[in-house]
């Protein structure tokens, strides 16, 4: 099937249309063309075969918000996500789709105030994103009814199959009306989701994005972590710290390419952007000084960045993590060639860790984790590259007009007072710390206000302290049921529970320790923690369960 390269012959309104140009997006992902046609023209549920980061949620999500009734009170759409970071990020991205149509969009999931959602609900909301185990609680209040939606999503459906989440889905799907059209989506199709399409769903039409292997040998691929505040900070010193950087800087839409080109020309830089707005003509000529290094950055989409066919570049830094997989190794192919050692380069904010992770599973690739060069760092490296190229000027011999100029000054001064002088002259800016920017380092613990992920310690385990024991009713298999229910976590990432009279101590990875932590940190008694990490050996003892609720219950992650 040919994809559509263009939004506008997919069949969406002109309000999408706005929306869409609005965030600079140029052409649908290969799932998007595939997804919203045949969801704009017909009945049939559908099944969706894409790798994590694709663009599914505009497939799926920009027919809906049209679709949808204003007006009625009545949940018309319901999107089940594995995680609630997940559930959130679908709200956000629906919620820029949908321009000045009053819908309203309502995330629902674990570790927040169940009251404010009942409250929500209660008004009136168009669509519900949710986690299972939340949406089932709503159920069962009978605070949600889903007996009149038009459409059901299973966003990452293997996702929440690996996480023991099928029967959950089974459940809900149970209590939903047979009219309403389901919408499935995975990367992978084991049996278990089969069985669920065909238990659950009428006629469907599968629509599978073909994936090609590709890998890139002569690339080095490391990624930078950090704050997309800090974005273009990083960008430069990444630029400043090189020799010679020859790059290619990719971003997502066209309204970041002028952001970034001309925010690197006032600073100084030989940059240029390229996207499918600019005219032809434009196009040639900014290519043409790129090739002959007139210009030594070119920052482009990557629609405009097709047929850009350079040997020696030196980098290809993507400013922004690209959905698709394959635009990931498109993108970093364009280094490394001609048998030349090239550098790709991806900042990554804490949340879009697992998409990263999925584009080195794709690429059959290492991407290693590197630190950003520090502020002296760079004023070091500066220095040497300015004694590099003092040496080769004295060695071509090619300052004799200035040879009477040195002269007088040696008359009057010693040679390394006049050298030391005329440096400070010619690169006052260079060696000063005012002119870069800190860069902090992004927090790994998810902050409430920020919505912000984190990438996790995968190989970090946390010894966490629990403020509930036997005499609370708590058995280890009560415990783990706890937590895996309130804050999400995989059953299976709960180990060596220790269960005491008055405490008890379990050990998670660093990730999900640290949202336990969040999530019952105002449960226990006079709103305190009822989570903590654990200090020092375990005790048995009543002495050690006093010493705990004493010393370690005022303790929490900030």
């Amino acid at each position: 099937m040919k994809h559509s390269e263009n939004f506008n012959e997919l069949g969406l309104n002109d309000e999408s249309l706005k929306a869409i140009t609005k965030k600079g997006f140029e052409e649908p992902t290969p799932i998007q063309a595939l997804v919203i046609p045949l969801l704009l023209s017909c009945n049939k549920d559908i099944v969706g075969q894409a790798q994590t980061g694709t663009g599914k949620t505009a497939a799926f999500g920009l027919p809906i918000i049209e679709k949808i009734q204003t007006g009625k009170k009545e949940v018309q759409a319901l999107i089940l996500a594995p995680t609630r970071e997940l559930a959130i990020q679908v709200v956000d991205e629906m919620n820029s789709y949908k321009g000045s149509r009053r819908i309203s969009i309502l995330p629902v999931y674990g570790g927040q105030s169940i009251d404010n959602q009942i409250r929500r609900l209660k008004q009136g909301v168009e669509i519900v994103v949710g986690t299972p185990g939340r949406i089932i609680d709503h159920l069962k209040r009978k605070t949600l009814t889903l007996d009149e939606i038009s459409f059901m999503v299973l966003d990452e459906a293997d996702e929440m199959l690996n996480m023991g989440f099928i029967e959950d889905i089974e459940l809900i799907l149970s209590k939903t009306n047979s009219e309403k059209r389901v919408l499935l989506f995975s990367a992978t199709m084991p049996n278990r989701i089969v069985n669920l399409a065909k238990n659950f769903m009428g006629e469907y039409e599968l629509l599978k994005v073909k994936s090609e292997q590709l890998t890139v040998n002569l690339t080095d691929q490391i990624y930078f972590e950090v704050n997309s505040s800090d974005k273009f900070e990083a960008l430069c010193r990444i630029i400043d710290i090189e020799k010679e950087f020859y790059g290619l800087i990719f971003c997502r839409t066209k309204l970041d390419v002028d952001s970034i080109s001309n925010k690197l020309s006032d600073r100084g830089y030989d940059a240029a952007g390229l996207h499918g707005d600019i005219s032809q003509h434009q196009r040639e000529r900014t290519l043409n000084s790129f090739k002959k290094k007139r210009t030594t950055i070119l920052v482009a989409s990557d629609v405009a960045a097709r047929g850009i066919d350079i040997n020696d570049l030196t980098h290809v830094i993507n400013f922004a993590i690209p959905y698709d997989p394959e635009a990931y190794v498109h993108r970093i192919g364009r280094t490394g060639r001609a048998g030349k050692q090239g550098t790709a380069i991806t900042f990554i904010t804490p949340s879009e860790y697992r998409r990263l992770m999925n584009i080195q599973k794709f690429a059959n690739v290492e991407i290693r984790k590197e630190k950003l060069p520090k502020i002296k760092d760079l004023i070091n490296m500066k220095r040497n590259i300015i004694v590099e190229e003092i040496k080769t000027i004295i060695h071509s011999e090619k300052y004799f007009e200035n040879k009477k100029v040195a002269d007088k000054l040696l008359e009057d001064f010693k040679p390394d007072e006049v050298i030391a002088a005329l440096l400070s002259h010619a690169y006052k800016d260079d060696f000063s710390e005012d002119k870069y920017v800190e860069i902090i380092e992004p927090s790994r613990t998810r902050q409430r206000n920020s919505r912000r992920s984190f990438s996790p310690d995968l190989k970090g385990k946390t010894r966490l302290f629990i403020a509930l024991g036997r005499k609370d009713g708590m058995s280890a298999r009560k415990l783990v049921d706890m937590i895996k229910d309130k804050a999400m976590v995989e059953s299976r990432n709960i180990n060596d529970v220790q269960v005491y009279d008055n405490f008890s101590f379990a050990n998670l990875p660093f990730e999900d320790a640290e949202e336990v932590i969040r999530v019952f940190r105002n449960k226990g008694r006079d709103k305190k923690p009822l989570v903590v990490k654990a200090k020092g050996k375990e005790k048995s003892s009543q002495d050690s369960s006093q010493k705990h609720r004493g010393k370690n219950w005022r303790k929490r992650k900030n």
